[in-house]
Parts: structure tokens; C-alpha cells; sequence
């Protein structure tokens, strides 16, 4: 009848093999950088890449109204008409409201 240590395969008998495994799992599940945090890591990172484009986007276009304004003062007070709903003196201001 075999004894319970002739069962254990040969590798893991080694002092160095055992370290090495044992080393490798708390890397992978207890360490700081798990698997679990690169992930998060790697989705954060994802959304920041998508944020980025966004902004870049968000920047051209205000590159170009600022160039559209400065262009031409008719563009300029369509501009503070539209957005900021601004007025002249004698003039009412009716705004809509699409549900």
C-alpha cells in the first residue's frame, strides 16, 4: 500500500517548485496588481480613451464657433441671440419648448 507522500507527484516535492507556485498565486489573487484590478485597470482606462475622443470633438467644435464669431459681428449676434437668449431693447423674446 502506498504511503500518502508517494502519491504527491515529483514536482512538488521540490522546495523551489513549491515556492514558485506559491508565489504565483498570491500574485494572481492577493497582490495589490491582481487579476481582478488589471481589469479594472484596463476598463477605466478604456473609459478615459473614450472620454478623451469625446473632448477632442467638443474642442473642434468650439474651435470653430470661436471662428465663426470672430469672423463677422452678424454671426456674432446670432450667436448671443441663440444661446444666451439675449435681446435688444425693444424686443420680446418667445422661446419653445418641444416635449
Amino acid at each position: 500500500m502506498k504511503k500518502a507522500w508517494e502519491k504527491v507527484p515529483d514536482f512538488l516535492k521540490n522546495k523551489y517548485a513549491i515556492c514558485i507556485i506559491a508565489f504565483v498565486v498570491w500574485l494572481a489573487f492577493f497582490d495589490k496588481n491582481d487579476f481582478y484590478a488589471q481589469y479594472r485597470f484596463r476598463q477605466q482606462l478604456n473609459t478615459l480613451k473614450s472620454d478623451k475622443s469625446y473632448y477632442a470633438d467638443e474642442l473642434e467644435k468650439s474651435k470653430s464657433d470661436l471662428n465663426e464669431l470672430i469672423s463677422s459681428p452678424a454671426n456674432l449676434e446670432k450667436f448671443a441671440r441663440e444661446k444666451y437668449l439675449m435681446k435688444k431693447d425693444d424686443e420680446d423674446i418667445f422661446v419653445f419648448v418641444e416635449k
